[in-house]
């Protein structure tokens, strides 16, 4: 049985692990390390299967440049390839969405797979006027899920990650 739970002191190497394999040792694992040691306010959940760490979802503070609003960003999601196609990672998500549904978090953005995240109520970013900070992203890739759409300012503006994930763009 798959258990989630919040990154703890011990998994950052099985963390590091599962993203080169599962990314094929792209900028991933180290963007994560990264933004360990430089975001103090990240939210990092784990799949662990009979004591071992199979899968990772990190969520860190997106910030929308027409007024400053602060949601989070979905990335990187990975499951280690042996475990892919089981559901490990909507587990993840599910509960990553929920978690920050709870805590007040009026948004997540994420570019991700078109086909993959609004089966979680993703859609796409420009339905609200959003736009990604990189160029060249998208329309269907660049995804965000509103808790407060109230809170989001009308006019949208651009969507932005932290700075560490830029090498990966």
């Amino acid at each position: 049985m798959i258990e989630i739970r919040e990154e703890g002191t011990g998994d950052q190497e099985a963390i590091r692990t599962l993203n080169e394999a599962a990314f094929e040792n792209g900028p991933e694992a180290a963007i994560v390390d990264r933004l360990r040691a430089s975001c103090d306010n990240y939210l990092s959940f784990v799949a662990v299967d009979q004591g071992s760490v199979v899968g990772h979802i990190l969520f860190t503070p997106a910030i929308l440049d027409n007024g400053g609003l602060v949601g989070m960003g979905l990335a990187p999601m990975a499951v280690l390839p042996s475990h892919q196609g089981k559901g490990i990672g909507s587990l993840l998500v599910r509960h990553g969405l929920e978690y920050l549904s709870q805590s007040g978090c009026p948004f997540i953005i994420v570019l991700g797979h078109p086909k993959y995240y609004p089966r979680f109520g993703f859609e796409r970013a420009s339905r609200y006027k959003l736009r990604s900070q990189w160029e060249g992203v998208s329309d269907e890739a660049f995804m965000v899920v509103v808790f407060d759409g109230n809170a989001l300012p009308k006019a949208g503006g651009i969507a932005r990650y932290r700075s560490e994930f830029d090498e990966a763009m």
